[in-house]
C-alpha cells in the first residue's frame, strides 16, 4: 500500500508535465479510498519541477534490486 511521504516511480509518462516513465517522486497526499495520490517530482537540487495528481496505475511503489538513473530536463 502507497501511504504519504512513499517514494514511488512513475508507470506512465505525463507529457504536460515533462515527465516521463521511470522518475521518481514522493507522495504528498494519498486520496480517500486511495483513488489517487498527489506526487511531487523534484531535481537533486531540492526544487520542484512537478506537482501532479496521478490514478494508481500510473504509479508503483520502488522495488529491491531497482537502481535510480538521472536525465536533464528543459
Amino acid at each position: 500500500m502507497i501511504k504519504e511521504l512513499d517514494r514511488v516511480v512513475l508507470a506512465d509518462r505525463i507529457d504536460e508535465a515533462d515527465l516521463e516513465i521511470g522518475d521518481i517522486g514522493t507522495v504528498v497526499f494519498v486520496y480517500k479510498q486511495q483513488k489517487g495520490y498527489e506526487v511531487e517530482f523534484m531535481l537533486f537540487t531540492g526544487e520542484t519541477v512537478a506537482v501532479v495528481s496521478v490514478l494508481p496505475s500510473q504509479v508503483r511503489s520502488i522495488r529491491d534490486r531497482e537502481i535510480a538513473h538521472v536525465r536533464a530536463i528543459a
